[in-house]
């Protein structure tokens, strides 16, 4: 039989059963070291907003978020008055925790899907003040695409137009993309130069969740030093881990690391 001369519509022949609602948001708070905490009126905590449910995984706040969070405030130096790319934001936070410490610029970027960015855009609006908030742009982005719509968002007098610090978390397991990833840090970063204040770094925080896989992980630092990166250890904390009943040894999935990309010329 032949459907060229029939419209064979399945609906009409199978009735759809009812879809389950798509699960509301939730909301998870970050709360500030309380040595951080310099005068009443500063910033005790942050809540961000998650997207009910996502195929891309931005529906959880992720260990490696809230580390990075935690090692941007303990070092303020490294971004302060400076432009700030953060890649695969999800809800966000480092990139906040950077604007409302005093970054000059910062751009959050995700997989361009509406829910996505209206989110991130959402979390920014919520948490920061209208001129914090200023310093921020909110774009969805495809890693390895061209940076232009990125560099726009800059300040006009930033000399040269790139990023200062360009921060990943928890993006690492996604092996297919380790190319995309540091193309777009190769397009995006500012050279090093004998008169920078601070060397332009890529921040990478990551969890092994699955640590079979731990290897493919790190072949994202093995493909960086094939292009030039020197690439440094700079943090290690245990957290709980995100979902105790995986497999593998919960003492390695648990385990947030941090490392720091540079390219010297």
């Amino acid at each position: 039989m032949s459907s060229d001369d029939e419209n064979f519509d399945l609906a009409g022949v199978f009735t759809e059963p009812p879809r389950p609602p798509t699960p509301e948001p939730t909301v998870t708070t970050y709360t500030r070291n309380g040595s951080k905490v310099t005068s009443p009126d500063d910033w005790r905590s942050i809540d961000i907003r998650l997207v009910g449910s996502h195929p891309l995984w931005a529906h959880y706040l992720w260990n490696a978020a809230l580390a990075l969070a935690s090692f941007l405030d303990s070092n303020v130096d490294l971004f302060k008055g400076r432009c700030v790319l953060e890649l695969g934001a999800g809800g966000a936070l480092p990139s906040i925790v950077a604007a409302k410490l005093g970054a000059r610029k910062v751009v959050v970027t995700d997989y361009p899907d509406a829910s996505l960015v209206q989110n991130m855009s959402y979390n920014v609006s919520k948490n920061t003040t209208k001129e914090e908030s200023s310093r921020v742009a909110v774009q969805g982005y495809i890693w390895g695409h061209a940076v232009k719509p990125l560099l726009d968002d800059l300040p006009s007098n930033v000399d040269p137009k790139l990023f200062d610090v360009i921060i990943l978390s928890d993006l690492i397991f996604n092996h297919s993309q380790h190319d995309a990833m540091l193309k777009t840090c190769e397009l995006a970063l500012a050279p090093s130069t004998a008169g920078n204040a601070e060397v332009p770094q890529v921040l990478v925080f990551y969890s092994h969740h699955r640590p079979h896989l731990a290897d493919r992980d790190m072949q994202f630092f093995v493909k960086a030093k094939e292009h030039g990166w020197v690439c440094d250890e700079i943090y290690t904390k245990t957290f709980p881990p995100m979902f105790p009943n995986d497999s593998g040894e919960e003492s390695i999935r648990s385990t947030v690391h941090g490392w720091r990309l540079t390219k010297l010329n």
